[in-house]
């Protein structure tokens, strides 16, 4: 077994995973929007998502990431777009939608595609990685691969260990958001509001470089 501060790695960890973000967010809505398993699902979504991210940092695509001005910029704008159109697509919805269970629900299989891309499409959870995990592997480890691939996956694990109880209570307003529409109207424009800001702060941000 690698030699891991692992006491440390989960108090930095739970830190940055309660820091909000898209993800917090997605799981946030969707489970007020659709009930408690639409966003325990986003959470394991998300939770995946970052297991992609452990392989690529295990196998360095980090570095490659950072070396590489159009393979960040292209991870990039695909994921600002993604951002951009589920932004929009809360935008859309209208009144007469919420008085339809269809119109507006999505399938548990798409709730957990749209928390796994919202995080593979994002370059700065690979940079992130990457520069984050090697840092509780002991620089006299004889399999630091193997060190940062356990640390990945233990990300990973808090984050839908965190975030699906947050999925979990957030479905408890969604009783209040059917007895006043107007209410879940506003989730659904604050919640796109908030995807489209973080979609063009990711187009714009320079820092990430």
């Amino acid at each position: 077994m690698p030699e891991i501060d692992w006491v440390l790695f989960i108090a930095a960890s739970v830190a940055v995973i309660l820091t909000p973000g898209q993800d917090l967010l997605l799981v946030m809505s969707r489970s007020v929007t659709q009930g408690a398993m639409a966003g325990i699902t986003t959470a394991a979504g998300v939770s995946s998502g970052l297991m992609v991210h452990t392989a690529l940092a295990t196998l360095g695509v980090g570095a490659i990431v950072m070396a590489s001005q159009w393979l960040y910029l292209t991870m990039k704008f695909v994921g600002a777009a993604y951002l951009v159109y589920l932004g929009v697509s809360l935008l859309m919805v209208k009144n007469t939608d919420l008085l339809s269970r269809e119109s507006h629900h999505r399938s548990l299989l798409m709730v957990f595609f749209d928390g796994a891309f919202s995080n593979i499409a994002n370059p700065k959870i690979a940079i992130f990685f990457f520069a984050f995990l090697p840092q509780f592997v002991s620089a006299d480890e004889t399999r630091p691969v193997f060190g940062v691939f356990l640390l990945g996956a233990g990300f990973a694990i808090l984050t839908f260990v965190i975030k699906a109880p947050v999925g979990f209570y957030a479905a408890k307003l969604s009783a209040l958001f059917k007895r006043r529409p107007v209410y879940l109207l506003s989730v659904y424009r604050m919640s796109g509001c908030l995807l489209l800001i973080l979609g063009l702060k990711l187009i714009l941000d320079e820092s990430g470089r």
